[in-house]
């Protein structure tokens, strides 16, 4: 596991996260050094997909790679649907959550050697999971190398126009504390602007249920003129 990983790993793998997934109730947030606290809705992400989840399963075609899966709702209803979907995160709690509720998932960083590089169809950064690594153009640039050059990337990003890079830690709102990690929050502007840097151009913007989704696809290689 890479470093980066392996840093992930550790914050994520200890209680309070453990715990919350284990009996699928919160409170959890991540805490931020200034004790800024955002919320983190454990229940909804152990729940069946949601309406504003079910516009983004809509979307997906073919081969899907969900990066942070968590609990694994997604790639359960994507298996459900007939996908070939696979889970990836640096919790084993989560890993096994998602094999218990029917999905497949690897206790793996997307910073890691992945099955299908470069062939995936679809991929998708959910809840907040643009943040993973505390740079977004960074992991915006690593998603092209695990698609496909024709593939397509879901990324929920925050409601409003952030974009923000910090340590956080995972919280129980009640004294207990993870290891910190580094995180990331960006809102649809700041997305769109990591994005287009990154080799990506929005495809898609839609809002379901408070929450804010864009769709990515590659930027096509100029054709060679003979």
């Amino acid at each position: 596991m890479s470093a980066r990983g392996a840093v992930a790993a550790t914050a994520w793998s200890a209680d309070p996260y453990t715990v919350a997934l284990r009996s699928g109730r919160g409170p959890l947030f991540l805490r931020r050094g200034d004790g800024w606290l955002l919320p983190l809705d454990v229940e909804r992400w152990c729940e069946e997909p949601d309406g504003a989840d079910r516009t983004v399963l809509d979307r997906c075609r073919g081969a899907v790679l969900d990066i942070g899966c968590g609990p694994g709702r997604l790639v359960s209803a994507l298996a459900a649907r007939g996908h070939r979907a696979l889970g990836i995160d640096v919790s084993p709690e989560a890993v096994a959550r998602t094999a218990r509720s029917g999905g497949t998932a690897l206790h793996r960083s997307v910073f890691d050697s992945l099955p299908g590089e470069g062939r995936w169809d679809t991929a998708l950064l959910i809840d907040g999971n643009i943040g993973i690594g505390g740079d977004p153009a960074a992991l915006l640039r690593r998603m092209a190398e695990v698609l496909a050059q024709t593939g397509a990337l879901v990324v929920e990003c925050a409601e409003v126009d952030v974009d923000e890079r910090c340590e956080v830690r995972v919280a129980d709102g009640r004294g207990g504390l993870g290891s910190p990690f580094a995180w990331a929050r960006v809102g649809p502007t700041a997305l769109t602007a990591h994005a287009k840097a990154s080799g990506w151009t929005p495809s898609e913007r839609w809002s379901a249920r408070d929450r804010v989704f864009l769709e990515l696809t590659r930027d096509r290689p100029p054709r060679r003129i003979r």
